[in-house]
């Protein structure tokens, strides 16, 4: 059975995407966050604000294995940070698994941020330069970890649909 993992930094669009691809394929779609508050019955922010990161990122690690391990075709959406965590990278390359990097550069990822501040708790009390600042130091961090994914897709300035046909056209 395939896994279609969907890895980038927030904002990218990759539940948009995964349902896209879903609709075409017939794989189902799994957000990893919307099955972790489903699974803790709370909001990530709220997870995090009581029980604290290193919890999180336990959950996150053994609820993202549990998926990996589903017996049927799947298009797995993460978390911004999963791949950077208790050595998840390494889950993207295993056994049946495709995993894709939607890359965006920091401009984008900013705009799209600007426009989705009451969203996201992570940016919502930053200033614009703030949030440029914050973006470009974690995508810094984290493309070592993203560039792990068998694929690499530049979304910039791309439409949803373009977005998920490319991942689509790798599928064949």
């Amino acid at each position: 059975m395939l896994k279609i993992i969907l890895v980038g930094y927030m904002a990218v669009g990759k539940s948009t995407i995964g349902n896209l691809v879903s609709k075409k394929t017939n794989f189902k779609a799994i957000d990893l966050d919307d099955m972790i508050e489903k699974k803790l019955k709370m909001k990530i922010s709220d997870i995090f604000h009581q029980k604290g990161e290193i919890y999180f990122r336990k959950v996150e690690h053994e609820t993202f294995k549990e998926v990996l391990e589903v017996r049927e075709d799947l298009i797995i959406s993460t978390g911004g940070g999963t791949p950077c965590y208790a050595n998840n990278h390494l889950l993207l390359k295993g056994n049946n698994t495709m995993s894709f990097y939607l890359k965006a550069s920091i401009d984008v990822i900013v705009e799209r941020l600007k426009t989705e501040k009451k969203q996201r708790p992570i940016v919502s009390n930053k200033s614009d330069e703030e949030i440029q600042d914050f973006v470009a130091k974690h995508l810094f961090e984290r493309s070592y970890f993203y560039n792990q994914a068998n694929h690499i897709i530049s979304i910039d300035y791309k439409t949803p649909e373009i977005i998920a046909s490319e991942i689509i056209n790798f599928l064949n």
